[in-house]
């Protein structure tokens, strides 16, 4: 996938507060968790399905202008 579709669907604040986030988790988050502990892969999936839940609706749009 390109570096758009990564980032489909998110404002450039909501971005700028997940990079933040992100290395705020990294420098500071505990040293070890398993996988479904660890805040790092939290924000991670979160971030994944707030992707994947845009281009659903961007799918869903570009159908319906096709009928």
């Amino acid at each position: 996938m390109g570096a758009k579709s990564d980032r489909e669907g998110l404002s450039p604040w909501y971005r700028a507060i997940y990079r933040i986030k992100h290395f705020g988790y990294q420098m500071y988050g505990p040293a070890q968790l398993d996988e479904h502990n660890d805040p790092v892969r939290r924000l991670e999936q979160q971030r994944a399905e707030k992707v994947a839940a845009a281009r659903r609706a961007r799918l869903e749009r570009e159908r319906g202008k096709k009928s």
